[in-house]
């Protein structure tokens, strides 16, 4: 209040300082003039208390706008955004002032009713998910939990408010991996879970979110989809193996049982047993190409000179020359055979497509940010659709098992990259394959 009554009375002392030569001048004047003494103090009086007024009148002119404000701004800063200043319909500087003093008061009354809104509706999908959040200060205390935080620990919100990450249990995933998954045993349920740790900041201070999902239904869900398919898949493989060798094994028994045997009953056998070999072959080709997509071994990582291995691979296709465009010299670390075998299967895709059109195929690569970009370009007739490219055992070539495209993506993913195929801009398509480099 020491600044107020220091302002206020600096004004009222200008206002009188303005108004003190007229005052010291008009005594002047009475007392040179020829006035009784009555009608002298009468007009000092008049004078002295008009001067003293007009004195008290412009300070409390200037301080009452004031103190309106900072009531307002005091309402403000309490929350109240209801008040408003009067005075805000004139044009003069003063109007303008209140004018922006209450519409301050308005868009803030505004933010905090949408900040209030967008806390409800948070609050509201914390609860309702099915996912359990908690939220740890600097000090691993726990600061909020949602419902399905309280059922997974079997506590209510307001037991375990404040406690400790080691008293809940979830230390160790505070200081962990960013993201895993793990068997876990909780009050509120078991099973495989998916846990990610972030951070955020509140009042300047570092919190940890800590989100664990569970993935057991989901996990049993594509299990079964998975094991479905792939029944479905054997299934057909398998009928359309046993199916030939079923009939033809009953033509066979028949013309056994026929007595006289007939004269071209040796060719008849042979043509039937053929038949039956052959298809015994193409089924233990198809097991054994499954049994090799479901024993791939971890790979082996060494330092890969991605030139050397890439002419390795090309010198070994003799169908078609391979032009390698090449890129920067590199070093990859990667397991040699897989990779080896994942670029000789890209060319022979590739170069049995081009030879379909009479086109070419060619090999590049370059650095991109933390990996290496591979692209297999051939000028086939590209790809019909890339909808079933790497469901496994699906394949549109005759004498093809599906296992080819699926191994490579499998080998390109335990490498920590991945595999795509899509038709180029021009004719043919692209096979592009990325792999992590340091």
């Amino acid at each position: 209040m020491a600044f107020k009554r220091s302002h206020e009375g600096s004004v009222q002392a200008l206002a009188l300082a303005a108004g003190l030569p007229a005052v010291l001048f008009a005594g002047w004047v009475i007392g040179a003039s020829d006035y009784s003494s009555k009608v002298m103090w009468t007009l000092g009086l008049v004078i002295g208390g008009a001067w003293l007024g007009f004195g008290f009148a412009v300070r409390e002119r200037i301080a009452s706008p004031l103190r309106t404000v900072s009531n307002l701004l005091e309402a403000i800063r309490e929350g109240d955004y209801s008040i408003r200043a009067t005075g805000a319909a004139g044009t003069d500087s003063l109007a303008e002032v209140m004018r922006q003093v209450n519409a301050m008061g308005t868009t803030m009354r505004s933010q905090r009713l949408g900040a209030l809104e967008a806390t409800t509706l948070l609050r509201k999908v914390m609860e309702e998910i099915d996912v359990s959040i908690f939220a740890f200060d600097e000090k691993q205390k726990l600061r909020l939990v949602n419902r399905a935080g309280e059922r997974l620990l079997g506590k209510t919100s307001e037991r375990m408010l404040e406690l400790g990450a080691g008293e809940l249990g979830l230390a160790e995933y505070l200081e962990d991996e960013t993201v895993k998954t793990v068997q876990r045993v909780f009050p509120g349920g078991s099973g495989r879970w998916g846990i990610s740790r972030s951070s955020f900041r509140e009042g300047g201070l570092p919190h940890r979110l800590l989100v664990l999902t569970d993935l057991t239904r989901p996990l049993r869900e594509e299990e079964l989809q998975a094991w479905q398919r792939l029944v479905r898949v054997l299934g057909h493989e398998l009928n359309n193996s046993l199916a030939p060798i079923k009939s033809i094994a009953g033509s066979l028994e028949m013309i056994v049982k026929r007595d006289p045997l007939p004269e071209d009953w040796r060719e008849d056998m042979q043509s039937g047993l053929s038949v039956i070999a052959a298809r015994s072959e193409s089924l233990a080709r198809f097991m054994g190409a499954y049994a090799k997509f479901a024993r791939l071994p971890q790979p082996a990582l060494a330092p890969v000179r991605l030139s050397e291995l890439v002419q390795r691979v090309v010198r070994m296709e003799v169908r078609l020359p391979v032009v390698i465009v090449g890129g920067p010299e590199m070093t990859v670390q990667a397991d040699a055979d897989q990779l080896e075998q994942l670029l000789i299967n890209l060319v022979k895709n590739g170069v049995e497509a081009a030879r379909e059109t009479g086109g070419g195929v060619t090999i590049r690569w370059e650095l991109a940010p933390w990996q290496v970009a591979l692209r297999v370009e051939d000028e086939g007739p590209g790809l019909a659709a890339t909808t079933n490219l790497f469901v496994p055992f699906f394949t549109t070539k005759p004498s093809g098992s599906g296992i080819g495209l699926v191994l490579c993506r499998q080998i390109a993913e335990g490498h920590g990259g991945s595999l795509t195929l899509e038709n180029r801009e021009g004719p043919g398509c692209v096979a592009l394959l990325r792999l992590p480099v340091q």
